[in-house]
């Protein structure tokens, strides 16, 4: 989506400002009072109303408001004197009074075989009302790829770092994969309660795939969220792979020496999260993603700062950090392999083991490698994606993808 006011367009999809022709770089946290803006022109916008989208409901400082709204208004050329385009209303909050229009690339009408370097990006509704943007690509039996923490549909398509993945999962399959609520395409205000909600995005986005029964990738933190659904609705997922994942969430595990403890990887964000040139950017590749290239590294920060807010980010994460599906494990029936880096530090081994023990019959695949983050020239990379076609392939009648696609 595209809105376009006075002389700039903000383009929702690249999440760019753009006036006379010329990207603006602004803070995500600029962006997103830009967006709510936008979509609320005409219309009052109060300081909680405010607070609430951008902030998430925390307790901010009048005058962390005013520098936010002055960059808000710097980036579009308005200032606080004139306010041709921002106005403030005295004591009540803010105005958009700008016209805006919008723009949206047109969505070809849906074919059976989706040719495997592009995709078909949609929304839907999840149980709360949140939209979830959803994308499908590539041919053959349908695959759910989980939602997870930092993930853009349209970056990601492009990224050196998921798009040679990508490719090929879709190779063979019809792959569906979304954005988590509140990053991504998807909304990016959202009250974050637990498990349940990410549960219910996957419900909406595999009702609105059409199928009836298909395998499912989870990683990291998705992998919980898989767990859970897989428990809820076993007879809709026939194969559960799970990569890098946990089954106790950083909260209720004891640290690890080599461990990152979660004040940590929370400080980490609050402090640089989509800033190339701040220390955070080197300290999340070393921990995510230790033998990335400075190419990799340069793109995981872009998509940092088009994925989501600091705030955002932080409040992800400290959610994630409190699933706990354990309980569950001993009732999983689904063919489930697990797959884990041995020298991961973002979720240790034990946690690979757990998950591997306790699901019944559960395959195991341990990697010679310390990435989180999968990244193509790691040999573990191609180890990983052959135990996951030969899994997938492994005596299963493949689930047919619908023709039509809504």
């Amino acid at each position: 989506m595209i809105y376009q006011f006075s002389n700039c367009a903000l383009d929702l999809t690249r999440h760019e400002l753009v006036c006379d022709g010329n990207v603006i770089h602004v803070e995500p946290q600029v962006f997103d009072i830009l967006v709510l803006f936008v979509e609320n022109a005409g219309h009052l916008i109060t300081k909680d109303h405010l607070i609430e989208a951008v902030w998430q409901g925390l307790s901010v400082s009048d005058s962390t408001i005013g520098a936010r709204i002055n960059a808000a208004r710097k980036s579009i050329g308005d200032n606080g004197k004139d306010q041709r385009i921002i106005k403030t209303v005295p004591r009540r909050g803010f105005q958009f009074a700008a016209d805006v229009t919008t723009q949206q690339a047109p969505v070809a009408d849906p074919q059976p075989d989706t040719a495997p370097n592009r995709q078909d990006i949609r929304f839907v509704g999840s149980s709360d009302g949140i939209k979830i943007a959803y994308a499908r690509s590539g041919n053959g039996p349908g695959l759910i790829r989980v939602g997870h923490w930092l993930s853009h549909l349209e970056l990601d398509w492009q990224s050196p770092i998921w798009q040679p993945f990508l490719e090929k999962l879709g190779k063979d399959h019809t792959l569906f994969r979304y954005d988590q609520r509140g990053t991504g395409l998807s909304s990016r205000a959202f009250k974050g309660n637990g498990i349940d909600e990410f549960v219910d995005d996957l419900e909406a986005v595999a009702d609105a795939s059409q199928l009836e029964t298909f395998p499912l990738f989870a990683a990291s933190q998705a992998v919980p969220v898989a767990i859970k659904y897989a428990a809820k609705f076993p007879e809709r997922v026939s194969k559960l792979i799970l990569y890098g994942g946990y089954a106790e969430g950083r909260f209720y595990r004891q640290t690890s020496p080599g461990d990152a403890d979660e004040q940590t990887v929370l400080s980490l964000i609050r402090a640089g999260w989509g800033q190339p040139e701040h220390t955070f950017a080197k300290a999340f590749t070393s921990l995510f993603m230790p033998d990335a290239t400075a190419e990799q590294n340069d793109n995981i920060t872009r998509l940092q700062r088009a994925s989501t807010s600091p705030e955002n980010a932080v409040k992800l994460r400290k959610l994630i950090d409190r699933f706990m599906v354990r309980d569950l494990l001993p009732d999983i029936r689904t063919p489930t392999l697990v797959v884990h880096s041995r020298g991961d530090v973002i979720h240790p081994l034990d946690q690979a083991r757990i998950l591997a023990s306790e699901i019944p019959n559960a395959q195991f695949v341990m990697l010679d490698s310390n990435n989180h983050i999968p990244v193509p020239q790691d040999p573990a990379w191609t180890v990983m994606m052959q135990a996951i076609d030969q899994f997938l392939n492994d005596g299963t009648e493949p689930a047919p993808v619908p023709k039509t696609h809504t």
